[in-house]
């Protein structure tokens, strides 16, 4: 990863994980948050797992696997061999595999966009502001 020189604004992409206990209802809690941005070489991932709120959605949703499936996404931004055949990819493919729409109980939100001098530090902003 390039240090950051100190004016310079990057592009990045990112995407909210919400938790989907059920899908036939619709209802999610927003868990994480993966941030690409490919001038500066960044994909990374951070996640926080209320288990109050997820029981108030489904009470008998273990908290555990959703942390596991973070964990799993964290290991796929970081190239970690144990994450599979995603992490021997590019940043950028690995950040389209996580954004892509899936059934589980994790799910990506849709693309969003901005511009940044610290990916790291807008990640932890992002984290705080759309997940708690």
């Amino acid at each position: 990863m390039t240090p950051p020189t100190g004016d310079e604004r990057h592009g990045f992409q990112y995407v909210v994980l919400r938790c989907v206990p059920r899908v036939d209802r619709e209802e999610f809690v927003n868990v994480g948050v993966v941030l690409h941005c490919q001038s500066r070489d960044y994909l990374a991932s951070l996640g926080r797992v209320s288990p109050e709120r997820l029981a108030a959605l489904d009470p008998t949703l273990d908290a555990g696997k959703v942390r596991a499936a973070l964990a799993t996404i964290d290991a796929v931004c970081r190239g970690d061999a144990t994450a599979g055949a995603p992490t021997r990819t590019s940043l950028s493919r690995r950040f389209g595999w996580l954004a892509a729409p899936k059934s589980t109980v994790v799910q990506p939100g849709p693309i969003h966009g901005g511009v940044t001098d610290d990916p790291a530090r807008e990640l932890r902003r992002l984290l705080d502001s759309l997940v708690g």
